[in-house]
């Protein structure tokens, strides 16, 4: 496979330095990502800069994770307004193994290949790299007229001169590309990749490679990601959506992806799966032609579930899915892990009740008028319930003398109650 022409069809090139696809045609080459480590978890706004490098094992080449230990101790000032929190060593160590433990799921760390993938953290060889020894061995070799022309540096100097631009963060393009060369003389690294905003701090990279070795290295960046309306990417309400299950739940990692614009799937579909050009071709035609069935939402969302949360996680999300639009069985509520339940049912009205008052039992008339106020009334209960209008964990309630007990509760905890076909209530047994 030829990387430049997939990455080409996909939509994922923004710019691409001269000779980088004759490069990669010429022999197995070695290219790396900067993964900013401030968190234990990688969000989706990595995900394209990750999928460039699981294109990249795919077609051959090798790929190489950059944890960024000593640059995230520094703050890269590109499409920042300030300087971010600087972190310490145990940190950064703890954040890399959670990384690397999610990276697995996308490249092939264990493989015999040449190309198998590696994990490296700037901060190995930077923490014992003197200042004195930096800028004589490193700082010679770029003047600060080639720094102060990079966009990165003018904006921050021009959007507020009271602010202005810390020397730590006017020199993190230097840490940067001596990050480049020492992966070009130690890993025979020869392409660093990345989001548009980082084409000047790789380039100068480059550049620090030309004038100290006389080597050729190579840029090549693809397009931020934004969404159709124009707002970020990967941002919700609540924050970051993250890989780890702990901070998004697959769930809501699922619902997402289901819930992007027809025209962000047509997009999205394309940069985070590896579905191929006919099968998404063929997808986007028939979505345009019942674009109500949600065809390509639901199978970027598929696709990209599994490849993070796995086949099994894909169903409960799915089986969640169906919960929330009023299917689903009693069986698949009780089969939902407790975090995915509150998910599913975020901000349902929900009444708490002591566990000793279901211990031997409680009427439901009981339960919903007087313990709870799901009905302002018993007699409003009761009528529901003889005009069949009302559920517990999605069993209809026939009997107005029926008793509700420990026995129905979902995860030992809840009880789910439905009055009519929309009205949804939680009763939390604590």
């Amino acid at each position: 496979m030829n990387f430049v022409q997939e990455l080409q069809w996909r939509g994922m090139i923004h710019d691409m330095m001269p000779g980088t696809e004759e490069q990669l045609q010429k022999e197995l080459t070695a290219a790396y990502v900067g993964i900013d480590p401030t968190a234990d978890s990688l969000h989706i706004g990595h995900l394209v800069s990750v999928m460039m490098l699981k294109h990249f094992q795919n077609c051959g080449h090798k790929p190489i994770a950059l944890i960024g230990g000593a640059t995230g101790m520094i703050g890269d000032p590109s499409g920042k307004s300030q300087e971010r929190n600087l972190l310490d060593e145990k940190t950064l160590r703890h954040n890399q193994e959670c990384l690397k433990n999610q990276l697995s799921k996308f490249l092939d760390f264990e493989t015999e290949q040449p190309n198998k993938a590696e994990i490296v953290n700037n901060f190995d060889w930077m923490k014992s790299f003197g200042f004195l020894d930096f800028i004589r061995d490193i700082g010679k070799h770029i003047t600060v007229n080639y720094m102060m022309s990079k966009d990165s540096v003018k904006k921050r100097l021009g959007e507020d001169a009271k602010q202005g631009l810390s020397f730590t963060e006017f020199t993190y393009q230097l840490v940067q590309g001596f990050d480049f060369l020492h992966l070009y003389t130690t890993h025979n690294c020869k392409l660093q990749m990345g989001g548009s905003d980082q084409w000047g701090n790789i380039t100068t990279g480059t550049e620090l490679i030309r004038r100290k070795e006389g080597g050729d290295a190579f840029a090549l960046t693809c397009p931020l990601i934004t969404k159709s309306d124009g707002t970020k990417f990967g941002k919700t309400e609540s924050g970051n959506v993250w890989l780890d299950p702990e901070r998004t739940s697959p769930y809501a990692f699922y619902q997402f992806w289901l819930n992007v614009s027809d025209e962000d799937a047509a997009r999205y579909i394309k940069i985070f799966t590896l579905l191929q050009k006919q099968e998404i071709n063929t997808l986007i035609a028939e979505h345009q032609n019942a674009p109500h069935t949600r065809l390509l939402q639901k199978r970027l969302a598929q696709e990209i579930t599994c490849m993070v949360h796995g086949q099994q996680e894909y169903e409960l999300a799915l089986e969640a899915t169906q919960i929330l639009f009023g299917q689903g069985t009693t069986e698949s509520l009780s089969k939902l892990p407790k975090k995915t339940f509150l998910a599913v049912f975020e901000g349902v009205p929900t009444f708490t009740i002591a566990s000793e008052k279901i211990n031997s039992g409680i009427p439901i008339i009981d339960l919903l008028a007087v313990e709870t106020n799901i009905f302002p009334s018993k007699g409003e209960a009761r009528k529901m319930i003889q005009g069949g209008g009302v559920s517990v964990n999605k069993n209809k309630i026939t009997d107005i003398n029926d008793v509700i007990s420990h026995a129905h509760t979902l995860n030992n905890t809840y009880i789910l109650v439905q009055r009519g076909r929309k009205n949804n209530y939680i009763i939390e047994v604590v």
